[in-house]
C-alpha cells in the first residue's frame, strides 16, 4: 500500500475497488446521507425552491467529486484502485435530481 491509499483509505486490503463498491462507499458518507433526507422532504412536500436548492446541493457536492480534486489526491488514489469510478454514484445523483424536479413541478407543467 502507497502513501496515497494509505492516507484516504487506511483499512484498505488492496483490492481493486468497483464502480458499484464506490457508489456504495460515496452514498454511505454522511454528506450524501443528509442530502437523500433532505430530499425526501422535498419531495414529501413537493417543494419546488426545496428541490431547487437541492439540485445545486447536490451539484457542488458532485463537482468536489469530480471537477475539485485537492492536489489531484482522488485522481492517484484511482489509478492505485484504493478509490473507484464515482461515475454511477453521479448518474444516481443526476436521476434522483432531474426526478425530483419533475416531480415538484407545478400541475400545468406535469398536464402537458
Amino acid at each position: 500500500m502507497t502513501g496515497i491509499c494509505s492516507q484516504i483509505k487506511p483499512g484498505w486490503d488492496g483490492a481493486p475497488i468497483s464502480m458499484l463498491g464506490e457508489a456504495i462507499a460515496l452514498a454511505s458518507t454522511p454528506i450524501p446521507l443528509v442530502l437523500f433526507l433532505a430530499t425526501a422532504i422535498a419531495i414529501r412536500f413537493r417543494s419546488q425552491w426545496g428541490a431547487l436548492a437541492l439540485v445545486v446541493i447536490w451539484s457542488f457536492y458532485v463537482a468536489f467529486l469530480t471537477i475539485l480534486d485537492p492536489g489531484a489526491a482522488f485522481a492517484s488514489a484511482r489509478i492505485e484502485g484504493c478509490i473507484g469510478s464515482p461515475t454511477l454514484f453521479i448518474a444516481a445523483v443526476a436521476a434522483i435530481c432531474v426526478g425530483m424536479i419533475l416531480y415538484t413541478a407545478p400541475n400545468e407543467a406535469r398536464k402537458t
